[in-house]
């Protein structure tokens, strides 16, 4: 009886697990097994009848230093936007979750999000039009300083900081907001009560406890951002080349989409191992 039991029981959540099972096959296994397909390719079926099967792109990539180079950039352009993401993200997190109540909360929670309702384009346009030479920024810091001032924010690094910072830094509030919540009043009542400071409740109790959180927004960040390329197309200029804008070349200008496919998968295999050598970190700081 308590076999059956267990099969029906199994059967069951089959059932109710086959929708999301559908819905990966549909939209993550088949369009990467249709990329992997490609990056075998000599080239494009429908442009060369004698295509062929071939490991040449991906060597490619260790044949042309450039691709390295530019791979071991956009992975630095990834750490510095977490890392800018968590400095500004887990502070507003923290005010939203323990700090503000009422109407003001939702007022703020809703700004957070805002970003979301508006297209990606329309945002980095945005700040193309703030950042520019004699643009929003300096203008404003002209009538208010005494002084000649002249950033030349626009097609530079930081440039591209602060649109990628802009576009992902609601995740890590989100999840660290929900992480926060999650917390018992309870647990800092007591401690409290026992003569703990702001600080020691921050370090010992509020951060370790959200840990987990904030470190699935930081990966929410890093893994898209590796990857990015309109941001610093269109924000960097000619310091805007990146890892993602070559991807993105290999697609759209050249054609090549046997090479742009193998690079996205060097791209997905390097984020992959990153991710897993981290975890067992990521694993100790979450006990």
């Amino acid at each position: 009886m308590a076999d059956l039991a267990a099969a029906m029981d199994r059967r069951r959540l089959g059932t109710l697990l086959s929708p999301a099972y559908l819905w990966l096959l549909v939209a993550v296994f088949l369009p990467l097994s249709a990329m992997l397909f490609f990056s075998l390719l000599t080239d494009l079926p429908q442009d060369a009848p004698d295509w062929g099967l071939t490991l040449d792109n991906y060597g490619q990539f260790l044949t042309n230093p450039t691709y390295a180079t530019l791979l071991w950039k956009s992975l630095k352009l990834g750490v510095m936007v977490t890392l800018a993401c968590i400095l500004i993200g887990y502070p507003c997190a923290l005010v939203l979750a323990r700090t503000i109540r009422g109407r003001a909360r939702e007022t703020l929670f809703l700004l957070v999000i805002l970003p979301f309702w508006s297209n990606s384009l329309v945002r980095i346009f945005s700040w193309a039009i703030v950042l520019r030479g004699n643009g929003v920024l300096e203008r404003s810091l002209d009538w208010l300083l005494p002084f000649d001032i002249r950033l030349n924010l626009m097609f530079t690094t930081p440039a591209v900081v602060i649109g990628l910072v802009h576009s992902y830094l609601p995740y890590v509030i989100l999840t660290s907001y929900l992480a926060l919540q999650a917390i018992d009043d309870d647990i800092i009542e007591a401690a409290r009560s026992m003569g703990a400071s702001r600080w020691t409740i921050l370090r010992r109790l509020l951060l370790p406890l959200s840990l987990p959180g904030l470190l699935a927004g930081a990966v929410l960040v890093f893994v898209p951002v590796v990857g990015s390329f309109m941001e610093p197309r269109i924000l960097g200029g000619r310091m805007g080349t990146y890892y993602g804008t070559v991807i993105e070349d290999q697609f759209i200008a050249v054609y090549n989409w046997p090479l742009g496919a193998a690079l996205s998968f060097i791209l997905l295999a390097v984020v992959l191992l990153i991710i897993a050598l981290a975890s067992p970190v990521l694993k100790r700081a979450r006990t």
